[in-house]
């Protein structure tokens, strides 16, 4: 029997960030979800801490530098390309992982599997010129 795909709107989001991350359905086991990632600034070095909706494939963290269809990348992905060393918070869990570019093939199974889980995804890319790039966070020990 297939598994059902959780899905998630915009309002799971903006309840998550209005309560900071208090109010989640989503653990770290689930295939769908919410999660804080933080990024060492490029620049400034500080922490950035931004809410975005992950998709797991296999035990990695899967998500998207969409910036909502924007035509520019979100800080937090060039944070990332310049230190891959980030930190994912789940509910109360903190979780190290190291972020990878995920390859052209992939991508676009794994959008594919983002929209289904998310589909306000679905419009990003008719919004923006560029393709948006995908990233696996994978923890580490």
């Amino acid at each position: 029997m297939p598994q059902k795909t959780a899905r998630l709107s915009m309002f799971s989001l903006i309840l998550y960030n209005l309560t900071g991350g208090r109010i989640q359905m989503n653990n770290a086991q689930d295939l769908v979800g919410l999660l804080a990632l933080t990024t060492k600034g490029r620049k400034s070095e500080q922490p950035r801490t931004v809410s975005l909706v992950y998709i797991k494939s296999g035990s990695s963290y899967v998500v998207a530098a969409s910036n909502a269809g924007r035509d520019k990348h979100p800080a937090w992905y060039f944070n990332l390309r310049s230190n891959p060393q980030v930190t994912l918070r789940i509910k109360k869990q903190q979780i190290k992982a190291v972020a990878e570019m995920v390859d052209p093939e992939q991508r676009k199974q794994l959008w594919e599997q983002l929209v289904e889980a998310s589909p306000m995804f679905a419009r990003y890319p008719k919004l923006t010129g560029r393709e948006i790039p995908m990233v696996l966070l994978h923890p580490v020990e």
